[in-house]
């Protein structure tokens, strides 16, 4: 019986991947390398350090640690200022739906995301008391397809991982919740997510009722 649900944040509950884009380009702009729409799609539950490592690879740059770590606060301090602003407006279709379903009957609700600023983002659209545990980019050091971002998660809601629904829209998520043993939900499309037990484009017309009957 599932009992939890831990969900990805970035093109799950809220719109913020354009804002990652923009920053990231941004960046591979300034160090004088190509970087497409379908790079951004490879950084999807990456971590910071590990996005910047894909772009310096693409540019074949090498640099030193310290100037990894300036970059990389750079690429921060611009997606900060890019979502300072952002507000309900940036929540996914459904979403909000969905977590006051679950709420109302009682099932755990947990973040499981990579990003480092998840706390001031929910907070700015107004959807953080939801959240029973926050597990995310300040939780470890692990990126996904590990699964500790979600291990932790479980853990905060004190439940097994087999008793949890994940949510996600990467691949790489998807992948760190079947080595973790969750269970999954695929959040776009089917093609892509392949390896979601189940997948649907979208929170719009998910509740705990249809959740119950799927898994």
């Amino acid at each position: 019986m599932i009992r939890g649900c831990i969900f990805d944040l970035d093109g799950v509950i809220v719109d913020t991947a354009k804002y990652h884009y923009l920053a990231w380009k941004r960046m591979a702009s300034l160090l004088g390398v190509a970087f497409t729409e379908e790079d951004n799609e490879h950084l999807k539950g990456v971590s910071r350090m590990q996005s910047l490592q894909y772009i310096l690879n693409k540019g074949g740059i090498k640099c030193s640690d310290e100037d990894k770590q300036k970059y990389a606060k750079a690429k921060n301090e611009w997606y900060v200022d890019y979502i300072s602003t952002i507000d309900e407006t940036e929540i996914l279709p459904g979403a909000q739906e969905l977590l006051i379903d679950l709420k109302k009957n009682n099932v755990g609700i947990a973040l499981g995301s990579a990003s480092k600023n998840a706390k001031p983002l929910l907070k700015n659209i107004h959807l953080i008391d939801f959240f029973d545990f926050i597990s995310d980019g300040n939780s470890t050091e692990k990126s996904k397809p590990d699964p500790d971002v979600f291990l932790i998660a479980a853990k905060g809601l004190n439940l097994q991982p087999a008793y949890c629904i994940v949510f996600e829209d990467s691949v790489k998520g998807i992948e760190a919740a079947l080595k973790g043993g969750f269970r999954s939900m695929g959040i776009g499309d089917k093609n892509v997510l392949n390896g979601a037990e189940h997948t649907m484009p979208g929170l719009s017309g998910l509740s705990w009722e249809v959740l119950e009957k799927l898994y």
